[in-house]
Parts: C-alpha cells; sequence; structure tokens
C-alpha cells in the first residue's frame, strides 16, 4: 500500500483537520449516550437511544448482533470491548487484532461500499467523523435506514469517551469501564513522568513526506498527544492544513523530531541528509527518531501504548512503569 495512502487515513483518524462539529478543538467532553430505559446493572439497556459525537441521536431497537466498522480504530475498539465475533464487515487496513483481517471489506482504501455494507445486514454502523467516512455516505447509509454512530476524538480524554460510547452501542459498558480504567492508569503515569521532566522540547512529528511536509495541526489529537507526552508541538498555521513549509520548520527549529513515516521506509538518516533540515536543532543532535506510528495516532485501545511510545521517543531516559517495547524500525 503506498505510503501517501496510509498517511492521508492517518490525517483523518489522528483527527488533524477542523472539526466537523462547531465544537472547540479539545474542549469538548468525552461522548455519553443517553439512555431511554433506566438499568438495574452496569449493562446498557434496549431499547436505547444514543448522542453521537456529532450530536446526531440513533435509535437502538435491541443490543446489535451484526456491527460494521467503517475506521480501523473502532474495528479495534469493538475486538477490545470482546465484541469480535460481532463484527461483520470491516476495512482493508484492519489489522490489529490479527483476526480483524477477517471480516468482509467495507471499506477498500478510502472508498466506502455501500452495497457491501446493506448486504452485510448490521444492526449498526461505527463510521468516523471529520470526513474519514465522507459526510455523503453517513447521508446515503442513514437514507437507507440503517443506523449509523459517528466517533470523532480532538483529545486523548476523546478517545476513552469514545470507547465509552461504543461500549454502550454494543451493550458492553461494563467491559468498556474497565478497559478505560486500565488505560487511564497507564496515561497517568506516562503523564506524572512526562511532567516531571524539566525540558519540554519542541518536537515536530512528521506524519507525512511527499510530495510535502505533513506534520499536525494546531488543535488536533497529535498535538495533543505531544503535549501530554512532555513537548511542545510544532504544528501547521491553521487547522484545516497538514502540510508544513520549510521555512516554518527552520523558524520553529524542533529540538525533537519524530519520523512517523519511518513504517513505510522513511528513516532518520533520510531526514537528517535533507540540505535545508541540517541546522535544525533536532538534527545537530541527533534527535530525530522513528516510531510505530499506528500505536500513536489510531484513536483507539492501543492509544495508552501509544501515549508511553511518543513519550520515550521525545524523553528516551523517562522511566515508565510499563515501559512501551522498543521501537526497531529503520535498524541494520
Amino acid at each position: 500500500m503506498h505510503a501517501l495512502l496510509v498517511f492521508g487515513l492517518v490525517l483523518a483518524a489522528a483527527a488533524c483537520a477542523a472539526p466537523a462539529s462547531d465544537q472547540t478543538p479539545g474542549s469538548s467532553q468525552p461522548s455519553q449516550a443517553s439512555i431511554s430505559a433506566p438499568s438495574a446493572s452496569s449493562e446498557a439497556a434496549f431499547p436505547l437511544t444514543i448522542a453521537d459525537d456529532e450530536g446526531t441521536q440513533t435509535e437502538l431497537a435491541e443490543e446489535p448482533q451484526r456491527v460494521v466498522s467503517l475506521s480501523p480504530a473502532n474495528t479495534e475498539i469493538v475486538f477490545a470491548l470482546g465484541a469480535g465475533e460481532r463484527l461483520v464487515g470491516g476495512t482493508d487496513f484492519d489489522d490489529y487484532p490479527p483476526e480483524a483481517a477477517a471480516a468482509t471489506d467495507v471499506v477498500v482504501q478510502t472508498s466506502v461500499l455501500i452495497e457491501a455494507i446493506v448486504d452485510a445486514e448490521p444492526d449498526v454502523i461505527l463510521a468516523a467523523g471529520n470526513a474519514f467516512t465522507p459526510a455523503a455516505d453517513i447521508v446515503r447509509l442513514r437514507g437507507l435506514g440503517l443506523p449509523v454512530v459517528v466517533v470523532y476524538a480532538e483529545t486523548l480524554d476523546e478517545v476513552l469517551g469514545d470507547i465509552e460510547l461504543i461500549g454502550s452501542v454494543l451493550g458492553e459498558n461494563e467491559s468498556a469501564t474497565q478497559l478505560t480504567s486500565e488505560l487511564q492508569l497507564r496515561i497517568d503515569d506516562v503523564t506524572r513522568a512526562a511532567a516531571s521532566v524539566d525540558e519540554r522540547p519542541r518536537v515536530f512529528y512528521q506524519l507525512g513526506s511527499e510530495p510535502e511536509i505533513y506534520g499536525p495541526a494546531p488543535g488536533s489529537f497529535v498535538a495533543d498527544m505531544i503535549g501530554l507526552a512532555g513537548g511542545e508541538a510544532v504544528t501547521t498555521d491553521d487547522p484545516a492544513v497538514f502540510s508544513i513549509p520549510i521555512e516554518r520548520l527552520v523558524e520553529e527549529d524542533p529540538e525533537v523530531i519524530i519520523v512517523g513515516d519511518a513504517p513505510f521506509g522513511v528513516c532518520p538518516d533520510q531526514v537528517s541528509a535533507r540540505p535545508a533540515w541540517r541546522q535544525m536543532t533536532a538534527v545537530e543532535e541527533g534527535a530525530v527518531r522513528p516510531i510505530d506510528d499506528t500505536v500513536v495516532t489510531r484513536p483507539g485501545p492501543r492509544v495508552a501504548e501509544g501515549l508511553a511510545t511518543l513519550a520515550v521517543a521525545i524523553h528516551p531516559d523517562l522511566r515508565l512503569a510499563d515501559p512501551p517495547p522498543p521501537v526497531t524500525l529503520c535498524e541494520e
């Protein structure tokens, strides 16, 4: 798969574009389900009326048994909640856990296959906001009478909120609460450790490098992750723009450069060899580091590991109670 296509998916999944709603980036609270009938236990009662991240109300008559996911992050959440056997449709980028790849592909590259979704007879469709799932496709699916729940996270807190939201949709509230509690513990460990370090270096996270240099937008999910991991994010100057001019990068002078496209063959030595980059502090000090981008930018159940991975990339000497696996990308 071409790295630029994957980068396009990463941009959407990492919520680097302008918000689809009128919420201020980073300011919204975790999603809350609106339940139409009280429950005597921690599990949701059905019928259920739920508000998604775009504010759309969706009615579910019964607990969904046939689920379609339109993003890899949503697919991971479904499996993490113990509902993977209900997945009847996913994307061709679903690669974790490995068994997720077995579901019928109803999203191929960036195209939503409406007929394949209809054939899957889903009880609920988990879409992704901010145009990751094209808005026209969401409208068309709803017009066919299919229940669509849209999730969209701008911050790490909102990722946990979306896990709770999907837990409510699937009737897996208890599993969602347990999962988010475990994630929060690891997130707290990372943020405490990162906050204890005196230095907060300027960090540029290279999301892509062809045909232009791409990085996080202000108020984006990736920028939020960098801040929590103990850095100051070098961003583009517009929430809707992902490319960053070399002149701006030189002016910002990042002290750490994270190579997010390392899984696609772009390695630190290539970055450091770019003529205009040699004067940057990160290049001069050898602080250009590869990273497993998927765990960092995919807003799903591995996000705490992603935060830990990013924190160690920014502060290599950081001591964590649960350190992430070493990054072996670009090693000879």
